[in-house]
């Protein structure tokens, strides 16, 4: 689970810059918080036409593959004085991260930076590790 300060930024980036569909999407309006399930998906897979609807979330509970979960607490997003979740980057450290695969790291970084405006905290060439990247 990740915590979003806007789903109206964070779900095109998710989906435009890692290539993840909106599986379901679940309000909680009683407790002022909505869940987002993105995910990957083998082509032709026949999934509910609505992420808001009761099927969604029915077929989303059956899956045995991953999914990301995304929080979005409501007001954060138009609330100017909000300082946004803590990314685990800067002191105190400690939050980890959200990994993905490809067959090209360095190409595909370059496309997200250039293309797509991604900034990263640390690119494939830098530091010990030449096989990661963090954006």
């Amino acid at each position: 689970m990740y915590r979003i300060k806007d789903p109206a930024l964070s779900i095109p980036f998710y989906e435009n810059v890692f290539g993840l569909t909106l599986a379901c999407k679940k309000d909680f309006p009683q407790w002022k918080f909505s869940l987002y399930f993105m995910g990957t998906f083998p082509e032709g897979t026949e999934m509910p036409n609505d992420p808001a609807s009761e099927e969604a979330w029915e077929w989303i509970s059956s899956l045995s593959s991953t999914l990301l979960e995304l929080t979005h607490n409501h007001g954060t997003e138009s609330d100017p004085d909000f300082k946004g979740y803590h990314n685990g980057n800067t002191d105190p450290r400690g939050f980890g991260h959200v990994g993905f695969l490809t067959d090209n790291l360095e190409e595909v970084c370059k496309h997200m930076e250039e293309q797509q405006g991604v900034k990263f905290t640390k690119r494939p060439h830098e530091g010990n590790m030449r096989n990661l990247a963090f954006c």
